[in-house]
C-alpha cells in the first residue's frame, strides 16, 4: 500500500534546499501528486500544469515548416519538454536545467515524464545555466551560436519574479536581442509567467521581434477552489531580414 506522503528526494543546490515529494492529494479526489519545493517554497506540481503545455502549444503552433530543433528552458516536471516530443515535427530538443537533481529525477524515473523523454533518443538533457549560455554562445553543448526554431522557456515565476538576481538580464532590450540571435529566420521565442501576460513587456518583447502575442490560460484550482490563469507571451522573428518590414502591434489572447 502507497503512504499518503513520501518525500522521494533531497539535494541542497545553488538555489537553496530542493525536495521531490510524492502525496495523495486530498484536495484533488486523493489522486496522487509529485511536488517540488526549493526553500520550503512549492514552485512545481503535478496539480496544475496546465500553463506548461499552453507554452509548448502555443508556442510550436506557430511555427511552419518540419524538422523542428528546440530548446526548452526549465526541465522541472517535464510537462513541456513531453508536450515537444508529441510533435512529428520536432527531430531534436534540448532541455537546459541549472539543477542536476532535476534531470536526474527524470533518468531514474522517478517523476511520471521521466519514461517518455528519457527513452526519447530526440531529447537531450543539458546541466546547465541557461541565462549563462544565453550571454555566451548559445544551447547546444557541440555547435556554438546555434540557431534553433523555438526556445520555450519556464524558469522565472514572472518577467519581474525571478528565481534568481542574475536572470534579470535576459528581460531587457539588450538580453532578448541576444536571445532572438539563437533563433532561425521565423523562429519563436515563448515564455510562461505565472501571471496574466503584462502590457510593459509586451511592448518591450515588441521592441525585438516582429510578432507579439500574450494569451491567458485558465485551469482549475482545486487547493483554492477556484479557477486559476497562467500566461504565455509568443514572440516571433521575421521569416526575412529585409528592411523595410513593419512591426505588428502586439495583442492579448
Amino acid at each position: 500500500m502507497r503512504l499518503n506522503f513520501e518525500e522521494l528526494d533531497y539535494k541542497k543546490t545553488a538555489l537553496g534546499e530542493l525536495i521531490l515529494q510524492r502525496r495523495n492529494a486530498i484536495e484533488a479526489d486523493g489522486r496522487e501528486v509529485y511536488e517540488v519545493k526549493l526553500n520550503d517554497e512549492y514552485i512545481m506540481s503535478t496539480l496544475f500544469y496546465e500553463g506548461e503545455i499552453a507554452l509548448t502549444n502555443l508556442g510550436l503552433n506557430a511555427l511552419t515548416g518540419d524538422e523542428w530543433d528546440v530548446v526548452v528552458g526549465g526541465l522541472g516536471l517535464g510537462f513541456t519538454a513531453a508536450e515537444v516530443l508529441k510533435y512529428n515535427q520536432s527531430t531534436r530538443m534540448i532541455v537546459v536545467e541549472a539543477l542536476a537533481p532535476v534531470i536526474e529525477w527524470h533518468q531514474r524515473k522517478l517523476v511520471p515524464n521521466g519514461k517518455v523523454l528519457t527513452e526519447d533518443p530526440r531529447c537531450i538533457y543539458h546541466n546547465n545555466d541557461f541565462f549563462a549560455l544565453a550571454r555566451g554562445h548559445g544551447f547546444d553543448p557541440q555547435v556554438p551560436d546555434h540557431k534553433f526554431d523555438a526556445i520555450l522557456l519556464d524558469i522565472d515565476h514572472t518577467p519581474d519574479a525571478l528565481l534568481h538576481p542574475s536572470h534579470a538580464d535576459l528581460y531587457s532590450e539588450s538580453g532578448l536581442t541576444r536571445l532572438r540571435s539563437f533563433l532561425k529566420p521565423g523562429g519563436v521565442f515563448a515564455l510562461w509567467s505565472n501571471e496574466a501576460p503584462e502590457k510593459n513587456f509586451m511592448k518591450l518583447l515588441s521592441l525585438t521581434f516582429d510578432e507579439v502575442e500574450g494569451h491567458i490560460v485558465e485551469f482549475a484550482n482545486p487547493i483554492q477552489g477556484n479557477t486559476a490563469i497562467n500566461g504565455v507571451y509568443v514572440a516571433k522573428a521575421a521569416t526575412s531580414t529585409s528592411s523595410g518590414q513593419t512591426k505588428p502591434k502586439s495583442t492579448v489572447i
